[in-house]
Order: C-alpha cells, then sequence, then structure tokens
C-alpha cells in the first residue's frame, strides 16, 4: 500500500481530503449501524470468530483480505462487527487510497466519517501516536479484484510497506481474513496487460485514472462489468476470522530498513494468514457438505 509513490504533505488543507485523524464522525458511525445490521444478518448471514485476539488497549495494524469489488461488502461487515463490540469510542483509522478522492469524492467523505484517512505512512503513523488501531488491505484493487479462480489465495499484489510500518512503529499485526464475498461478483479474469497496451495505443483512461487491475465480472448491476465499475454484491454468505496477533523478533527504523528482514516478515504474515484462510474455507466446505 505504502510502496507507490504519495503526496508528501500530512497536514489537512481542505475537509474531508483524507490528511486529518479529527473528521472521524461517531454519530455518522451510529447512523449507520442498522443498516449495516441488516446486510450482516439477513443479507450476507454474516459468520465470524476470533474476536477475543483483539488486544485490549495497544495499538496494532490491521491486516486484511478483501473480496467482492469496490463493494467489498467483508471489509465493511468486519467494521460492522468492530463498532458492535467496541463501540465508537476506539479509534479505529482505514488506510484508502488516495484515487478515491478522484473516482468518487463523494464516496470519500463517507469513508473518512467512519475513520478512513488518505493511505500514507504519515496518517497511519499520527493514528498510532493516538494508541489507535490502523487497518490496511495491502493488495488493494488487484486484490479485491482477484479473479474467482483465485478466491482461496491471499494476495498482497508484492505490497510490503505494511511490514516497514509494523516494523518501524513496533506494532503487532493482527491479521482478518475473510471467505464468500468472492461470490457476491464472479471475477472471471484481469485484463490488465492488455487495457494497458490499449492506452499506450491512445485509449484514455476512465477519469483519468490508471486502475492497475482491469477485471471482467459477472455481477450486479451490469451482467457482465469489463472495467473495474462499481458493483452491487450478491447475496453471499460472508465469513470472516480475525487471528492471533502476529510479532516479530526485532524492530524499529534498523529492522525496518533490512531488506532481506521486511520479506522474511511479509512471508511469515502471508504464510500464516494463507494456513488461517485454508482452515477457514476448510470448515466451511465441510459443514456444506
Amino acid at each position: 500500500m505504502f510502496d507507490s509513490a504519495y503526496p508528501s504533505r500530512s497536514v489537512s488543507r481542505s475537509p474531508y481530503d483524507g490528511w486529518s485523524l479529527d473528521e472521524r464522525d461517531p454519530d455518522y458511525i451510529n447512523a449507520l449501524m442498522p443498516v449495516w445490521e441488516w446486510f450482516y444478518r439477513y443479507y450476507f448471514r454474516v459468520e465470524t470468530d476470533g474476536w477475543h485476539h483483539v488486544p485490549s488497549e495497544d495499538k496494532f495494524l490491521i491486516v486484511g483480505s478483501h473480496n467482492g469489488g469496490l463493494a467489498s461488502p467483508d471489509m465493511h461487515m468486519s467494521l460492522y462487527d468492530w463498532f458492535r463490540r467496541f463501540g465508537t469510542d476506539r479509534l479505529l483509522y482505514g488506510l484508502m487510497h488516495p484515487n478515491m478522492w478522484k473516482a468518487a469524492p463523494g464516496v470519500a467523505s463517507q469513508a473518512i466519517k467512519c475513520g478512513a484517512v488518505i493511505a500514507h505512512p504519515r496518517m497511519a503513523i499520527a493514528a498510532f501516536k493516538r494508541n489507535a488501531a490502523v487497518a490496511v488491505y495491502p493488495g488493494g484493487g488487484e486484490d479485491v479484484f482477484r479473479p474467482h479462480s483465485m478466491r482461496n489465495q491471499i494476495y498482497f499484489a508484492g505490497r510490503k510497506g505494511f511490514i516497514k510500518l509494523a516494523l518501524r512503529e513496533e506494532v503487532p499485526i493482527v491479521p482478518l481474513i475473510s471467505w464468500g464475498a468472492h461470490d457476491t461478483l464472479i471475477v472471471l479474469g484481469d485484463f490488465y496487460k492488455q487495457a494497458k497496451q490499449l492506452h499506450e495505443w491512445g485509449m484514455p483512461w476512465l477519469l483519468g485514472i490508471d486502475p492497475k487491475v482491469f477485471p471482467i465480472y459477472l455481477g450486479l448491476p451490469w451482467g457482465i462489468s469489463i472495467g473495474p465499475l462499481p458493483n452491487f454484491p450478491l447475496p453471499a454468505q460472508i465469513y470472516t476470522r480475525v487471528c492471533a496477533p502476529i510479532y516479530f523478533e526485532r524492530y524499529g527504523r534498523k529492522a525496518a530498513l533490512d531488506h532481506d528482514y521486511v520479506e522474511t516478515c511479509y512471508e511469515q504474515v502471508k504464510t500464516q494468514m494463507q494456513q488461517e484462510l485454508n482452515g477457514l474455507v476448510a470448515s466451511v466446505e465441510a459443514r456444506n457438505r
């Protein structure tokens, strides 16, 4: 998430631009809770476990894998789970890609009221200084639009910035996995290489934004969609799990600058999350036989 170039400023200059920790609105969150509850209980029929792994007080980094296109219903249902368990007083900030402000500024401003900030290390560090939890989905668009054939895989697209952040700020990683939301739309494949070639030949990107992913998927409301268009999720059952915190042997700036050590920690997190996902999938499929 942090491996791309981002603006260097970290002081908010306009309302809801993602550079402030003070635009989170508990009243707005509470107003959304009944809506989220309906989707949670009746539409997605969410089953979840592992919330006892959440540290009681200390700051930590939630690292998630998400599915289901831009709607990302598993992420929203996990957000609902957090607030119904811990209330709106316990601080949680989510790192959101800067492109959201270009593609959908109205959606971005609503997300900010729920705790979203721009995905920049300075914002994460500022949140940790408030002893807040920070959530990041390193795989970004490549993860949320990964093909249906990859639905049982943890996929971070090789991004390791979240490891460097955890090491530098000396915080544990709390993995958050999910399964089921891949059926809220069916991604047939990613054709970004072909789309990029057309762009080089003169085809403009929608809204002037390089999407980094170009899926073809089956889902609502389009039937079949070409490109990373917004979607309304189908009513598939979603399963989520909070996993045991991951602590590394070494922390600090020196550890964060050690390329080999960062790679080792990255593989540790990805491997442990993959094992947890394998277990979750196996348990669900065993019950549904």
